[in-house]
């Protein structure tokens, strides 16, 4: 693994624990926070930023494997290696942070975010998978 796709990893895999405490933070709410339950798309939407950051920050580390591996430019692998894991960042933000009162029944501008998330998750994949197919990086010599 290159040193560029290590640092991304350590920094992916110190963030992780965020999630959980999302997920005990949802919990709590669930089960104790009476304006939480009343507001259903609020709840819609955070559980949809907590399952996008899990789901996307795992897919990241796992993509971040195939990087270096890639028949990709230095630029396209840059990319690749930072667009999947922006990705698993902007979508949960624009998620939680477009209905952060509990009486919101409607998102705010921060929505647009996912949206910005989506493209970048769907290049960053794209790039990846077409450099995969292309076949093998060659291996540099140090």
């Amino acid at each position: 693994m290159s040193p560029e796709s290590r640092r991304i990893a350590g920094i992916l895999l110190i963030l992780l624990p965020t999630v959980v405490f999302g997920g005990a933070s949802i919990l709590t709410m669930l089960v104790g926070d009476s304006d939480y339950m009343a507001n259903p798309l609020r709840q819609d939407l955070w559980r949809a930023g907590h399952a996008h950051a899990g789901v996307l920050l795992i897919l990241s580390l796992v993509t971040l494997r195939y990087v270096d591996e890639a028949a990709l430019s230095p630029k396209a692998k840059a990319f690749a290696r930072h667009a999947i894991p922006a990705s698993a960042i902007l979508l949960p933000v624009a998620f939680f942070l477009s209905v952060p009162g509990p009486g919101d029944t409607t998102p705010n501008a921060l929505i647009n975010l996912a949206y910005v998330g989506a493209v970048l998750l769907t290049a960053g994949l794209l790039t990846l998978g077409v450099g995969l197919l292309r076949g093998r990086a060659r291996v540099e010599s140090h």
